[in-house]
């Protein structure tokens, strides 16, 4: 094992020094990351699940993106994710619905505007002849 001279030691014992420095204001950095997150507007998050009749046919498919593409541009939705199951394999991972709308609100009255908006209930009388089955879940901070 090769001694370290003085000035070796030295520049370790810096280095060491500024690495542990870092790890020790880890904590901090979480902790302002987090106040950040608690100080940001309360959002109100509309996640729906779908299942389609035929969901390998791909007219039905392209009806029903479009579909969604088109309920998406109400103007109180904040933020918006359309998908389809990832490829993942978890015993806990549910992936046998065919197509997720993830859908955040600044809050409940602005999400009450979707619910009776017309593109939204334009959107469920010409799609819902594809689905067999859909799930709602609302979620609101704590």
């Amino acid at each position: 094992m090769k001694k370290l001279n003085n000035m070796d030691r030295r520049s370790f014992i810096e280095t060491a020094g500024k690495g542990a420095a870092v790890v020790s204001l880890t904590p901090l950095a979480l902790s302002s990351c987090t106040e950040t997150t608690k100080n940001q507007k309360p959002m109100f998050v509309h996640h729906v699940y779908f299942w389609l009749h035929e969901p390998e046919n791909p007219e039905v498919r392209k009806a029903f993106q479009k579909g969604l593409e088109e309920l998406v541009t109400i103007e109180t939705i904040k933020s918006k994710h359309l998908g389809i199951p990832a490829k993942t394999d978890r015993d806990v991972i549910d992936s046998s619905y065919s197509y997720s709308l993830l859908l955040m609100f600044d809050n409940k009255e602005d999400q009450d505007i979707y619910q009776t908006h017309p593109t939204h209930l334009k959107f469920i009388e010409e799609n819902q002849q594809y689905w067999e089955k859909v799930v709602v879940y609302d979620s609101v901070d704590y």
